[in-house]
């Protein structure tokens, strides 16, 4: 990942609605979740949402299908990983090792 796209998709990470929507397409796993569903969980509006479900896919962030009148939304995966690698690439002078998690539960931010 090149440091334009990895900026890019930070920015489009720092925005609340956007973080959460982010967080919950990556929790839904590969079948992704319909547009209206988003809004509900996060109680936004649908126009509201649109704009910052653009906002991920112009990072590369999400990707997005038709199914009937359904627009589903899903994360995008391998650039999540490549920007993860991209921020850990020079881990803690070459030990990688200290960049993980130190245990598999923490604390939900909200």
């Amino acid at each position: 990942m090149e440091t334009t796209s990895a900026v890019t998709a930070l920015a489009s990470l720092a925005q609340e609605t956007r973080l959460s929507a982010y967080r919950a397409l990556v929790a839904a796993g590969e079948a992704g979740l319909p547009a209206g569903e988003i809004a509900a969980r996060l109680e936004v509006p649908p126009a509201t949402l649109s704009f910052h479900l653009k906002e991920l896919a112009h990072a590369g962030l999400v990707t997005s299908r038709s199914e009937g009148r359904f627009v589903i939304y899903a994360a995008d995966y391998a650039a999540m990983n490549a920007l993860i690698a991209y921020l850990s690439e020079e881990c803690c002078g070459g030990r990688p090792e200290l960049c993980m998690p130190s245990h598999p539960t923490r604390k939900k931010h909200k």
